[in-house]
């Protein structure tokens, strides 16, 4: 397959479709240089993107957060995902909407006289852990920490913040392990590299808090599926050595959907039935 630079199709840019290949911006665009970016990844099933005006809704809130006055409202976005789903010809698909400080008048941190763009990339994207769905992913324990929210805007989907992950996945995977999974700054279990992490224990479900990560918008789903199926979820801070004692593990994410776990480290967890149940209801759901 070719690289993701060298391919067929249209890519939404700044209010039209522009040829995939010719989707560029300027060598001195701001966030290369200092990650004034922002973005969304979503996943249309049969057509219809899952809970699209959500993602769109929290991009702007992370634009806003990161201090990028957006020059589009939820239904503009709302357009151009739609415009460029159609356009790829595709119906299962991964859709990628980003928003960054291009080139200006600034080159230094500050970049207040620089545009705020916009962009909407589709493209098939199949299961984002490949086999793992059927024998559980092993996660390796990262090196890093997920930051205190005292030191940077840890509710937005900001690309800086995944300047850790990558670091971590690329070391999890050189272990022969398909992700890496984050403690806080604190000591508790977080999240993985680019997915929230769920645990049971006698019928009852175990999630991080997400005070200082994401609060995925699969991991909101997930939780309400849980409790209108009668089953209690803990939202709370958890120790790593309660990891000892869980019995299943799952990871939720757009890109993940909902992915069993088979070994975090020295911990090992049993693919069972909450497990395969959970996730086979969300490829119903985000299918109907």
């Amino acid at each position: 397959m070719a690289g993701y630079e060298d391919r067929d199709g249209l890519i939404w840019m700044d209010g039209e479709l522009v040829n995939w290949r010719d989707a560029k911006v300027h060598i001195l665009t701001h966030a290369m240089h200092y990650a004034s970016s922002v973005f969304e990844g979503e996943r249309a099933y049969n057509g219809k993107i899952f809970k699209s005006r959500a993602h769109s809704e929290r991009l702007i809130a992370s634009a806003k957060a990161l201090d990028m006055p957006m020059p589009y409202s939820v239904d503009d976005i709302e357009k151009a995902k739609s415009d460029t789903l159609k356009a790829s010809g595709l119906t299962d698909a991964y859709v990628r909407a980003v928003v960054w400080r291009g080139s200006g008048e600034d080159m230094g941190v500050a970049s207040a006289k620089n545009p705020v763009r916009m962009a909407v990339a589709v493209w098939g994207w199949g299961a984002y852990y490949g086999d793992a769905k059927m024998q559980g992913a092993k996660l390796d324990i990262a090196e890093f920490k997920r930051p205190s929210p005292e030191t940077i805007p840890v509710h937005a989907k900001a690309a800086g913040l995944y300047m850790i992950c990558t670091i971590s996945k690329h070391k999890a995977e050189a272990k022969g392990c398909s992700d890496a999974l984050f403690m806080d700054y604190r000591g508790y279990v977080a999240e993985a590299t680019g997915a929230n992490i769920f645990f049971v224990k006698d019928g009852e479900v175990h999630t991080p808090l997400p005070d200082c990560f994401l609060n995925g918008i699969t991991r909101q789903t997930v939780i309400q599926m849980l409790r209108d199926k009668g089953i209690t979820v803990h939202e709370r801070h958890i120790m790593p050595e309660e990891m000892d004692g869980f019995e299943q593990c799952w990871l939720t994410g757009t890109a993940a959907e909902v992915t069993p776990v088979g070994e975090i480290g020295p911990y090992t967890f049993e693919v069972g039935q909450m497990t395969r149940e959970i996730a086979e209801e969300y490829e119903a759901l985000v299918r109907s």
